[in-house]
């Protein structure tokens, strides 16, 4: 019988794959998503320095991050950040998520507050 990997299993594996090619460097650091089923947590991060350089969640917010609209307000929040700490381009990481729903909402969200990636 062939056991199926789990849902994050397989997410981690996506993950790492696409951690072999994306780096942040401190001029075009790498924006981290993860998402859980009730919050979604962004994180701007220079790998080189191995440094958190901006962060948000919607439970820092104090609002509903599992849904679309929480979410786009995550992302709004981060291109704000990165606006004061004069970021202005990115490394899109979905951490091994389908670019679909929740993380595609803060990625387009982010680019329309100025954040280019």
């Amino acid at each position: 019988m062939i056991k199926k990997e789990s849902k994050n299993v397989a997410r981690l594996r996506r993950h790492k794959r696409v951690r072999k090619t994306i780096s942040g460097t401190p001029e075009m650091p790498r924006l981290n998503v993860f998402r859980s089923n009730k919050e979604i947590y962004v994180q701007v991060i220079d790998d080189t320095n191995g440094v958190t350089l901006a962060s948000s969640s919607s439970k820092a917010l104090k609002i509903n991050g599992g849904n679309i609209e929480g979410a786009k307000l995550v992302g709004k929040d981060i291109a704000e950040k990165c606006k004061k700490a004069k970021i202005e381009r990115v490394v899109f990481d979905r951490g091994g998520y389908l670019y679909h729903g929740r993380v595609a909402a803060l990625a387009d969200a982010a680019r329309e507050n100025g954040l280019e990636f």
